[in-house]
């Protein structure tokens, strides 16, 4: 199965929530949403947590149940935490806007006339047969 989220612990092949844990953990996504940065929000919640597992912590969907995990947290509370690290991303310019390549079409068709043997320099001669080449669209 892999690692087991913070808040939860395995009994009988079943993940469980660990009550003290999970508390923690909602107090870690109300801090946050609450306008504490990410390590003071964990500090508030009582987890000793980096700002980079902090926001792991806020983006696991694992928090709001599945087949496996029950749910610790509400799909609102999510949404609200998941709202805040994009508006504190963007007003940080930490949001880059994907720009859609420019697509180029590459013509599929060409002819080139019987190319004769003009040159001993090979540079020469492959410049002259590319010179043949026409495209046709």
């Amino acid at each position: 199965m892999g690692h087991t989220p913070y808040g939860y612990r395995i009994e009988n092949g079943r993940a469980v929530i660990d009550g003290t844990q999970a508390e923690q953990v909602r107090g870690l996504f109300e801090g946050y949403i609450s306008g504490l940065a990410l390590t003071m929000a964990a500090e508030k919640a009582e987890l000793k947590l980096f700002h980079g597992s902090a926001g792991r912590m806020l983006r696991n969907r694992k928090y709001l149940g599945n087949d496996y995990y029950p749910a610790i947290i509400d799909g609102v509370t999510f949404e609200q935490a998941e709202d805040e690290r994009r508006k504190r991303a963007k007003a940080l310019g930490r949001v880059y806007e994907r720009i859609e390549p420019m697509k180029i079409e590459n013509s599929m068709s060409f002819t080139i006339p019987k190319v004769q043997k003009k040159y001993t320099n090979p540079f020469q001669q492959a410049e002259y047969t590319y010179s043949l080449i026409e495209c046709e669209v």
